[in-house]
């Protein structure tokens, strides 16, 4: 009779090589569940590009992107092979969102404004736009940069940018609030670093 261990050895590593890198995500999730142990964590690490003076770390798998997040207490954290810089720049593509809570000044404003207190930003002033008819743009000025977000109820999309500096802001915070608030189906990431220090100091 065959080895059981064996058997099931060969139909999981059968499993994933059979699979494209995407599907493997996927396949994974199934089996060890909503948050993975390591290996899922190695599998969807944020990469960094750099492209002529620009730092840019895209991602499009929040659970992995929010585990990085959130393991830096002091905003995004940097990789040993990353120029120092300024300042970063978060850029959130949410699609699929909960039309509803795009349509309004009122709750696209505080949505934003909770955003911004959660990640322990020092808030400045805020305004906000609604359009007729549709979609709301807007910003939360904070001590250390500012949020902003331009949304389009119609096609169930927001754009947000969380652009900061400094040592003390909780950007993960400020994200986990947004998802809860907008209920988007579907995110996508792209961090761009800001005032790279071997531009700024030629």
């Amino acid at each position: 009779m065959a080895n059981p261990c064996i058997l099931i050895s060969s139909i999981v590593f059968g499993a994933i090589a059979v699979s494209s890198s995407t599907d493997t995500r996927s396949w994974l999730k199934r089996l060890f569940g909503k948050r993975t142990p390591n290996l899922m964590a190695a599998i969807a690490t944020p990469t960094i590009e750099n492209e002529a003076g620009w730092t840019l770390i895209p991602a499009d798998d929040p659970e992995s992107f929010g585990d990085w997040l959130g393991k830096d207490e002091e905003g995004l954290p940097f990789r040993p092979d990353e120029i120092p810089s300024l300042g970063s720049h978060l850029l959130i593509e949410m699609y699929g969102c909960n039309s509803k809570s795009l349509e309004t000044e009122e709750i696209v404003g505080k949505a934003m404004g909770d955003a911004a207190a959660a990640s322990k930003a020092t808030i400045v002033e805020q305004s906000f736009h609604e359009f007729k008819p549709f979609g709301v743009s807007g910003a939360v000025i904070i001590q250390e940069s500012h949020y902003t977000i331009h949304t389009w109820p119609e096609h169930r999309y927001a754009a947000v940018d969380l652009f900061y500096c400094g040592g003390t802001v909780l950007v993960h915070k400020a994200v986990e609030v947004l998802r809860e608030r907008f209920q988007p189906e579907r995110i996508k990431f792209l961090v761009v670093r800001r005032g790279l220090q071997n531009d700024v100091d030629k």
